[in-house]
């Protein structure tokens, strides 16, 4: 079979997730936030109260680079910071009340991007490929590698090549 990069998965994956990008950056101008703002609510959303660290950490960018981002967006009243109760030299990121409405758009934003992209999938589809894509994940993600090291001390491996 003849190398194809237009089906390569690894391209596939790639040239959807810019693309998808792209579609929801197009929408989400008129909200007035630029990719990297967008991305730090998007993913303070889903982990409200962690530090700075843990949130660089996840959007893989360095800590100084996010913590520029974090001074602009708490200037505009958009995030905040709080001591943390544990560790006295950290703090912990909240969104204010402000973004709330701000991340009604968003989602419905994303919700037209994630429709344009699954066009021409049934339900039944759309499901099963987010399962696969779920599974892939997990192949990928470091409790997946994990267990599979565990496995090969155990003579496993084979199982999985």
């Amino acid at each position: 079979m003849t190398y194809d990069p237009e089906r390569s998965f690894g391209f596939l994956l790639h040239d959807i997730a810019r693309l998808m990008r792209k579609r929801f950056d197009q929408r989400a101008r008129v909200l007035g936030l630029s990719r990297s703002q967008w991305q730090v609510l998007a993913h303070l959303s889903r982990h409200e109260g962690i530090n700075q660290s843990g949130l660089a950490e996840i959007l893989e960018i360095e800590n100084i680079t996010l913590g520029r981002l974090v001074d602009r967006m708490e200037e505009a009243g958009w995030v905040e910071r709080r001591p943390d109760r544990h560790d006295r030299r950290a703090r912990l990121l909240y969104m204010t009340e402000k973004v709330a409405p701000m991340m009604e758009r968003m989602r419905a934003l994303a919700e037209v991007t994630r429709n344009e992209a699954l066009a021409g999938l049934g339900d039944g589809e759309r499901e099963l490929l987010i399962e696969r894509l779920l599974q892939v994940r997990a192949n990928l993600s470091e409790r997946g590698v994990a267990a599979r090291d565990g496995e090969a001390g155990n003579g496993k491996a084979a199982d999985h090549a």
